[in-house]
């Protein structure tokens, strides 16, 4: 049986997951959807890819994204567009009877869960590198507690250390960069000392908000909030006694404090301004200007860690563990870790969907509906180096 997979965005992340799948032994048909289809169709005939045909849309054009999908009757859609696009296309694979999985953040997916439950259509977002492998090793290390105390855990796209000392912010972009800065300026939640913390927009990288962590053979990291811990309480099942939870991302020490100056200095507001005549945010200046002067060269590499600590008893004892998983970029085929991290992990969802290793109906999560360690033994088998330990 040939499988169909519609994948919709080729952009860095969308070139991992064809790449992916091309590799899958199965049958399998891939359409990819892309404004910039010339280009996608370009980087496809480049990498020799036999199974892919490219297509132009515009997925802001919701009835032309319907239509599509009618036509091409793929058994799941993969959506690799930026996040402002998902609940249009979730909603849209919906309406057309077609899975749907993403590496998206749920959001507004989440009011789709009822009508996606009496259609007997699974929604998989969060199925990429942060939130989505994350979410996994939660999953495993939760499983080795009987009570569970606390819970952090840490993501984190850097440059390795001998190409991150050639610019004064030790970072170079392997993810979009409008993305990282507006990241920088959402607000946090977290649980500390049995108490629920929050931190306002722009000011999760002010010092007091931040702490430093080491990480074995890579080096000393500096940690800061990144996005709200407290919606994983329940989701982990996550009772009264947990004393500590929180979700944080790391860069090279020295990163950070730039960038909590730039935002206090107001570099990373989204409003534009009227400057020679030309309204501009400074935002998107300083995306414009720093882009070009971040980019890796084709010799250098990027690495993902990715880090969860849990602690808490086992057997009425205290037991502390770890699991982490770290990629670099693969040179052979140019993917970023950062790419291969978030695209490789969406098309294992989009395999598994399509061989029924992932059932249900609804708006589906990591935690609770994906085998994790089928998935983590599938990332590892693309090169991805696994790690768990009692601490």
């Amino acid at each position: 049986m040939e499988h169909t997979v519609l994948v919709l965005g080729m952009g860095l992340q969308g070139k991992a997951v064809v790449e992916d799948l091309e590799r899958w032994s199965a049958p399998v048909r891939i359409v990819v959807a892309e404004a910039a289809w010339e280009r996608a169709a370009a980087h496809a005939a480049r990498r020799g890819f036999r199974r892919t045909r490219v297509v132009p849309l515009d997925a802001a054009d919701g009835e032309a994204l319907r239509r599509l999908i009618r036509e091409v009757r793929p058994g799941v859609v993969v959506n690799m567009l930026p996040p402002d696009f998902q609940p249009a296309v979730a909603a849209a694979a919906l309406e057309e009877g077609t899975p749907y999985t993403s590496s998206s953040y749920t959001g507004a997916v989440a009011e789709l869960d009822e009508e996606a439950r009496r259609r007997g259509v699974p929604l998989l977002p969060e199925m990429g590198m942060d939130p989505g492998i994350d979410l996994l090793l939660g999953r495993l290390a939760l499983e080795e507690l009987d009570g569970v105390h606390g819970m952090r855990s840490y993501g984190a796209g850097l440059p390795e250390p001998g190409c991150a000392r050639d610019n004064p912010i030790g970072y170079k972009i392997s993810w979009t960069f409008e993305g990282v800065l507006k990241a920088y300026m959402r607000p946090a939640r977290f649980l500390r000392d049995g108490i629920e913390g929050a931190i306002p927009a722009g000011h999760v990288l002010r010092p007091e908000h931040r702490h430093r962590l080491v990480v074995e053979g890579v080096g000393e990291l500096d940690a800061y909030y990144n996005g709200d811990a407290l919606r994983y309480i329940g989701l982990f099942g996550l009772g009264p006694e947990l004393r500590e939870m929180g979700r944080f991302a790391m860069r090279w020490p020295g990163h950070n404090d730039f960038w909590w100056v730039m935002a206090e200095l107001g570099f990373l507001d989204e409003t534009p301004e009227t400057i020679a005549g030309a309204a501009i945010s400074p935002r998107r200046f300083v995306v414009e200007h720093l882009t070009p002067r971040l980019q890796f060269r084709d010799d250098e590499r990027d690495l993902v860690i990715l880090r969860v600590e849990a602690w808490g008893t086992k057997d009425g004892r205290p037991r502390r563990v770890v699991h982490q998983l770290i990629d670099t970029r693969d040179l052979e085929t140019g993917l970023f870790a950062m790419n291969r991290t978030v695209g490789f992990t969406t098309a294992i969802a989009a395999r598994m969907i399509l061989e029924g290793r992932i059932a249900g109906a609804g708006v589906l999560n990591p935690v609770r509906d994906v085998p994790a360690r089928e998935v983590l033994r599938e990332l590892e088998a693309r090169g991805m180096r696994f790690e768990r330990w009692i601490a």
